[in-house]
């Protein structure tokens, strides 16, 4: 195939993305894990030989689908193409070839036909438990858990017990870990039948003109957003919570022509805590940020980022060396896209975001099953308010930048003993503004265990809450609690049976002058109970 017509191309890329999220939809529903198949903490694609993303599965986390391609690259380095075979999965987790931190587990698996390798099947996953103890004092990325380095899992269709042994012998909960990787073997055989059915349907032995003409369509489509804009430098700077001290997160965009360049130079260098973000995730959010902004519509793949360049100081806060501990990155690599925003407020104020109650908020939860004597270690996602948006208000509690889905309470309540008392928005939270921004939630969580269960945390936005823009109010900051006492926001506490546990997070900022807000908007916030009339928000 060398000439596509648009209209054969665009059926093909159709049945690309429905089938891509069939096969990721199997891999969810098998999964053993809840942060798989409940919150979606995944992604799942395909990449050709070259190791460029063309196809990924709309539920994906958008930093594993940024990183992917760097993680298969890295592979390739290992295990060249002229090593594989077909039924090879390869498999790693180490922080500074992947995700960024170890709990991410990236798998990928060669598709060969007719004795070629046609395309890659690449997955992440979030697995709770990697081993150790990772803590939020670590001094170093051996602290947290087991890294497997770039090896194979499953090598012409046989699983290497050695590796599986390794999993087995350093997980609390492998039955977990080991069914969400499997289930994940079972859809890349999927993906390798409807490929097939795919390409003997066109006719086609390969995707490769396919795949040529969609990142082309989608690097020019990004190259005239690009050039739209006003050439120049603009820039942003952030304050953050940190560890001990705050933390700078610097920012500066510079436009020329059809590319853009995104350098994080003046970021504060990297600490001895986990706070820190490597380079792949850096790299994965700014441009995520950039394609909600200035290309949402058009397909995400490697053809739009051609364009970007990403840069940040070896050794700051968002390109750490090793050893530096690194569990907890999304503490400072989820603010990438505010940054980003904040520097684009400038020349396109009518596309960004006011920030959001992130980064993320999680609670993991360890202790010991007391009907089975087995441990267990769960953990919780909460969102914070999202930011006011151009042209509406911020939704309550959704996820930004990443995609995480919730849990239902009941669910969760059956995995641990913990009942959850209290799930609800908090009034006067959300910034105030011409649009508001999202209001913040509160839970609570009390111990039904006979014996302690060990809490962790490490949540953001304490200290400094999420920015307004465009003349919009600052959002609320967080709170953490036992039994009603505040605690630091990056700790692991031991909760006695009957402790309770609160966690209220960030409210979203606002966006433009608050006096802009029309008087029937801010009637229908008192009227919903998110703002009271004594309070501060709009």
């Amino acid at each position: 195939m060398t000439d596509i017509s648009p209209v054969r191309l665009g059926l093909i890329w159709q049945r690309l993305n429905g089938m891509i999220d069939e096969v990721a939809e199997s891999f969810i529903r098998t999964s053993f894990s809840s942060v798989v198949r409940e919150n979606s903490d995944m992604a799942f694609s395909l990449l050709d030989r070259q190791g460029r993303q063309f196809i990924q599965t709309r539920r994906s986390i958008p930093s594993f689908i940024g990183t992917l391609p760097r993680t298969l690259r890295a592979i390739l380095e290992v295990y060249p193409e002229d090593t594989l075979q077909p039924g090879d999965v390869l498999i790693s987790n180490d922080s500074w070839l992947g995700t960024g931190h170890l709990n991410d587990i990236t798998m990928v698996h060669p598709i060969f036909r007719h004795g070629r390798i046609v395309a890659f099947a690449g997955s992440t996953a979030h697995t709770v438990d990697i081993g150790g103890a990772p803590s939020p004092t670590a001094k170093d990325c051996y602290e947290e858990g087991l890294c497997i380095p770039v090896c194979r899992i499953v090598e012409a269709g046989v699983e290497n017990r050695t590796v599986v042994a390794f999993l087995q012998e350093n997980l609390r909960e492998p039955d977990e870990t080991l069914g969400d990787i499997r289930a994940q073997f079972a859809a890349y055989r999927m993906a390798t039948e409807k490929l097939f059915q795919l390409l003997d349907d066109e006719g086609i032995e390969d995707l490769d003109a396919v795949i040529a003409e969609i990142l082309s369509r989608s690097e020019a489509s990004m190259r005239r957003t690009i050039a739209d804009l006003p050439d120049g430098e603009f820039s942003d700077e952030m304050t953050v919570d940190g560890f001990d001290h705050p933390l700078t997160v610097k920012c500066a965009i510079r436009i020329a022509g059809d590319e853009i360049a995104v350098d994080f130079a003046g970021t504060s260098p990297q600490i001895d805590r986990p706070v820190n973000c490597v380079m792949n995730y850096t790299y994965a959010y700014a441009c995520y940020a950039l394609k909600c902004a200035l290309d949402p519509t058009a397909p995400n793949n490697d053809g739009s980022f051609r364009p970007i360049t990403v840069t940040a100081p070896d050794g700051c806060l968002l390109n750490a060396r090793r050893p530096a501990p690194v569990w907890g990155r999304h503490l400072s690599g989820h603010y990438v896209p505010p940054a980003v925003f904040g520097a684009l407020a400038r020349v396109v104020p009518d596309r960004v975001a006011a920030e959001s109650g992130s980064p993320l908020w999680n609670v993991y939860f360890k202790g010991r099953n007391e009907a089975t004597g087995k441990p267990f270690v769960k953990m919780f996602f909460m969102n914070g308010g999202h930011g006011a948006r151009p042209s509406s208000d911020g939704p309550g509690c959704l996820s930004f930048p990443s995609n995480v889905s919730n849990q239902p309470i009941e669910q969760f309540e059956n995995q641990v003993p913990l009942l959850v008392t209290e799930k609800a928005f908090v009034p006067d939270t959300g910034g105030a503004g011409r649009f508001r921004g999202g209001p913040a939630q509160r839970l609570s969580f009390r111990s039904v265990a006979e014996s302690p269960i060990t809490m962790t945390i490490r949540h953001e936005r304490i200290v400094y809450p999420p920015r307004g823009l465009l003349g919009g109010g600052p959002g609320s900051a967080g709170r953490d609690l036992v039994n009603g006492e505040a605690i630091p926001a990056k700790a692991q506490v031991a909760l006695r049976p009957g402790d309770v546990a609160t966690f209220q997070t960030p409210g979203g900022g606002g966006m433009g002058p608050p006096a802009d807000r029309p008087p029937e908007l801010a009637a229908a916030d008192r009227a919903a109970g998110l703002v009271t009339s004594d309070g501060e928000a709009a």
